[in-house]
């Protein structure tokens, strides 16, 4: 679910985050593709085949939830043009009923894109899809949490996907066996989110990325499929969050570029990961902080003694940031900096 609507969490104490950072954001390994696929919604093309499947989706919170109840799997291939997902969703029932562009999608069950290029937590696009192929696209200036505000829709030209239902759509005298879903997004439609030229992706980038399944409990009222009445929703997704809301970036998985042949690289952790979880606990720690005393702190000191000692804090109570030092993937020393609307910059230095 992503409208900053309803029940959403908006703030966490420290002992939350605590817990969501024991959460290990996933990764995956985006291979090249010499030749782009007929995007017909079908996963039998020689490109997924050869391409590395996620694990199967978890429930958003994690561990401390029940497994989901139907796999869910996604792939990524890239070219010069486009970025291209793919994903399985085994379901026993495929139904949808929104068919209007733009629709809250997930109020039917459906398949969610995040992306954000640059890692800053600010300014990331998303898109959800249902069994119809119908589809929403908005971005977000910045997480709910801080405020947003969501641009709704925010499309992105030349956008293609399919669906492809192996069963029969909408019809509750049978049982399916699973939909899918295949999309190409431009690297033209990206680049407003990306750093400056960072659209295509070169060698070795890595973007900060997540897919969630939204999956209604129904049931069957005179022939037509409905929501079971008071019944919320599951969250399911790829790289788990810790808490339900998906607009936490800092628990997004990383996805690497690489030209290399599936099974031909490896996965490189980005060195300034340590950094960026160390600050993102200052600003939970912020933010409870403020809850209790109606200011910022205006030192470590007035914090959490769990907060890494390397942790520097600059606020006059009003306004704060806080950064740290690290070193960027050439072995470059840089300063990582979160400031209060959760915006995460790396310096180079």
């Amino acid at each position: 679910m992503t409208e900053p609507a309803w029940d959403l969490p908006r703030d966490l104490d420290a002992a939350s985050w605590e817990h969501m950072a024991t959460i290990v954001p996933r990764n995956y390994l985006c291979h090249f593709v010499e030749t782009a696929p007929a995007i017909d919604g079908k996963l039998d093309k020689p490109l997924w085949r050869e391409a590395p499947w996620s694990e199967p989706f978890t429930d958003i919170e994690g561990d401390r939830r029940p497994a989901p109840r139907q796999e869910t799997r996604m792939a990524m291939r890239w070219d010069e043009t486009c970025l291209y997902i793919a994903a399985r969703l085994e379901e026993t029932h495929v139904w949808g009923s929104l068919t209007e562009p733009n629709s809250v999608i997930f109020q039917d069950n459906d398949f969610e894109v995040f992306i954000d290029p640059d890692g800053d937590h600010h300014r990331y696009w998303e898109m959800e899809v249902n069994a119809l192929n119908t589809r929403w696209q908005l971005a977000l200036e910045k997480p709910y949490r801080d405020g947003g505000p969501a641009i709704s829709p925010a499309p992105i030209a030349g956008l293609r996907s399919a669906v492809y239902v192996e069963g029969t759509l909408n019809a509750p005298h049978d049982t399916d066996a699973y939909w899918s879903v295949e999309i190409a997004i431009p690297w033209g439609g990206l680049a407003p989110y990306a750093p400056p030229g960072g659209a295509p992706p070169e060698e070795g980038a890595q973007w900060r990325m997540n897919f969630s399944r939204v999956q209604w409990r129904h049931e069957i009222h005179e022939g037509v499929y409905r929501k079971k009445p008071d019944t919320p929703e599951d969250n399911w997704v790829w790289s788990p969050q810790g808490v339900v809301d998906m607009h936490r970036p800092e628990r997004w998985g990383f996805v690497h570029f690489t030209r290399a042949r599936p099974g031909e690289a490896a996965f490189r952790p980005d060195p300034t990961f340590p950094a960026r979880e160390a600050l993102m606990a200052a600003y939970y720690a912020q933010r409870a902080f403020f809850k209790q005393r109606g200011r910022w702190a205006k030192s470590l000191q007035e914090l959490p003694d769990a907060l890494a000692e390397s942790v520097r804090l600059v606020s006059d109570g009003e306004n704060w940031f806080a950064e740290m030092p690290a070193e960027t993937a050439d072995g470059h020393p840089c300063a990582v900096r979160v400031d209060q609307a959760s915006r995460i910059t790396v310096e180079n230095k």
